[in-house]
């Protein structure tokens, strides 16, 4: 045991000895998780639309009018404000536009003349473009009625003039309805399908759970490879070589190598779940037991890569450089940095080839959908097994020079 805790004190302080260690061990993956854990948005359960506020300073039935088309947008959610609580809520990036109707709107519009409105914005922000052209297409909509309805009033008043200006009004109101709920009834002749969250499987997508369960993974999966380079410097020292003179068998110096490397690789993943269920709220406690038994047989994995690669490795140079490239290749193709659901088919098929896919969809499994242990047991079986086969290959592979 001595002998164990030894190799274990002696690595530890070799792979700390070195400043940029820190980067990898901690501000890189808490970087990772806070960047990406409200970067992106593949869904979420609340209004897609971007919110506008809108002010009917008019009263009219034509301002009514632009308003009700406004809800019907896909683009925009239109809320009512003041005057004074829409120029504040633009201020306070409540919403990124405000759209005022002025007084008189209806009554020009009605006459043929050019009808004004306003829109607020803050500035800088892109979202007023779309807001722009969401209003506009209203806009135009109410406009087309009201042009058909203005066009068709003077047709009948061509025909027989109207006995008072109150029956000329009410032509006019009525062939504006009729006018609107043509336009209303159009049939569609493009028809668009989006795919839903359901469709992509991204039903019960959480993005701060798949940033944190993202940056576990290929943060802490890189430094376990890293063990190929802590025996490549080892071999390169001459150490191992000098280790067949002493007691200490073959088996006592890969524990205390690997046992020290996966108790460091724990430590950091305990870390970085207290920080993203403290700062984003990611359901890590859902299932204590089915977290751990994940993390272990995860760690184990890694470490058992590791050490297949230290056994292929020549320099420390080459490890090193091989266990950066290789981390970051296999985090990728695993769905750590982007929902696999995303992938094409054909490579959702290929990446259970490796042990972060089945790592990712432990955790995503567990934070997401609220999954257990005996849910889990077969990604944790799968990982069980990488950890088996890389092992027997490092071992038999394992040489001291």
């Amino acid at each position: 045991m001595k002998a164990l805790l030894a190799i274990a004190r002696k690595d530890l302080l070799l792979r700390f000895s070195s400043r940029s260690e820190w980067l990898f061990f901690l501000i890189l993956p808490l970087a990772f998780t806070a960047i990406l854990g409200g970067g992106f948005n593949f869904g979420g359960d609340g209004d897609p639309r971007l919110p506008l506020f809108v002010v009917d300073e008019d009263g009219s039935g034509l301002s009514a009018a632009l308003l009700a088309d406004l809800g019907r947008s896909s683009t925009v959610q239109a809320h009512e404000r003041s005057r004074a609580e829409a120029e504040a809520g633009v201020e306070d990036d409540e919403a990124a536009a405000a759209l005022i109707v002025p007084a008189g709107f209806g009554a020009s519009l009605a006459a043929g003349e050019q009808a004004r409105i306003v829109l607020i914005s803050a500035p800088g922000d892109i979202d007023v473009l779309a807001i722009g052209q969401a209003v506009r297409e209203s806009a135009a909509r109410v406009g087309v009625a009201v042009a058909a309805a203005r066009v068709s009033r003077e047709e009948a008043e061509a025909r027989r003039p109207f006995s008072s200006p109150s029956e000329r009004q009410v032509y006019f109101e009525e062939g504006l309805r009729l006018a609107q709920e043509t336009a209303d009834n159009t049939p569609q002749r493009l028809k668009v399908t989006s795919a839903t969250q359901a469709d992509r499987g991204l039903a019960d997508y959480s993005q701060p759970a798949q940033a944190s369960a993202g940056g576990i993974v290929t943060w802490v999966f890189i430094p376990l490879l890293g063990i190929s380079a802590l025996f490549a410097y080892e071999r390169s020292g001459g150490t191992l070589r000098r280790l067949v003179t002493t007691p200490v068998a073959r088996s006592t110096f890969l524990l205390g190598t690997i046992g020290g490397q996966s108790l460091t690789a724990l430590a950091q993943i305990a870390l970085l779940v207290v920080f993203a269920a403290a700062v984003f709220q990611v359901p890590w406690g859902r299932s204590p037991v089915a977290l751990v038994v994940i993390m272990v047989t995860f760690v184990l994995s890694s470490a058992a890569l590791g050490t297949a690669l230290g056994a292929l490795v020549r320099t420390e140079a080459q490890a090193s450089g091989l266990s950066i490239m290789l981390g970051m290749v296999l985090s990728l193709l695993g769905g750590c940095w982007y929902p696999i659901e995303l992938f094409p088919s054909a490579v959702q098929a290929a990446v259970h080839l490796l042990p972060t896919t089945w790592a990712m969809q432990a955790m995503t499994d567990i934070t997401m959908r609220g999954q257990d242990l005996a849910q889990v047991l077969p990604e944790a079986g799968v990982l069980l097994g990488f950890a088996v086969a890389f092992f027997v290959l490092g071992v038999a592979r394992f040489r001291y020079e």
